[in-house]
């Protein structure tokens, strides 16, 4: 069983959508676990305070170093990776969704105001990761797109293991376009190569318009691509 664990300040947030559908399913099914743990039970004052002004000035509060780790020193095991999720960490991808769906377990750090004191990222070896080059609110969001992208990888989940093989990103390239019925819709047919039958010219004309979207859209993974 995949053993996923958030920490957070706003518990409520999760499953959420994790709890709908087949990954709810799957959750049910002891394909997959999740822990959810509140950051603010391991604060000692009577204000339950998690948060503090940085030292040498500036706008907004951070995540006190002695709080969050005390937390994290409650749950995570020896050996366990942990990932904090903030702008400034290596760019969340399909392939570290990939070895991230081989651990037995992982946990997650959501942030808020304006992150969280260094000390605690680097004595407790915590990685940085980030879903793309913009600001949230705080990580909660961010967890739920982590864990999404690798709860569809593990095994049974989805029910047919060979539905997240050819998809974006899986072989470098963008997904080709997909059509289903009505054969003609607002005057529009589906492309004759999809209904001729022939396999190899199929996958011909999908490899094409993978290959022609990501060099349209996503220079920089066409460039990869072609090194490859």
């Amino acid at each position: 069983m995949f053993q996923a664990q958030v920490f957070t300040l706003y518990p409520e947030v999760f499953p959420g959508p994790l709890a709908k559908g087949l990954y709810g399913k799957a959750l049910s099914d002891k394909l997959w676990n999740l822990s959810v743990i509140n950051i603010r039970d391991s604060a000692t004052d009577k204000h339950k305070t998690v948060d503090d002004t940085p030292y040498g000035g500036g706008t907004g509060m951070l995540l006190k170093a002695d709080v969050l780790a005390k937390s994290l020193d409650k749950k995570v095991k020896k050996g366990e990776r942990v990932f904090y999720l903030t702008p400034k960490g290596k760019k969340f991808d399909q392939k570290l969704a990939q070895d991230l769906s081989k651990e037995k377990s992982i946990s997650l750090i959501c942030g808020h105001f304006e992150g969280v004191d260094e000390r605690v990222l680097t004595t407790r070896n915590i990685e940085e990761i980030s879903i793309g080059d913009y600001v949230l609110s705080g990580g909660e969001a961010a967890a739920l797109v982590v864990l999404d992208s690798i709860l569809r990888l593990l095994p049974g989940v989805l029910g047919n293991d060979k539905s997240s093989v050819d998809e974006t990103f899986e072989n470098g390239l963008l997904e080709y376009p997909q059509y289903t019925k009505p054969q003609i819709w607002e005057e529009k047919s589906v492309p004759d190569v999809l209904l001729s039958g022939d396999h190899n010219k199929i996958k011909d004309w999908r490899l094409s318009q993978s290959e022609a979207i990501t060099r349209d859209r996503r220079p920089d993974l066409w460039q990869k691509y072609k090194k490859n």
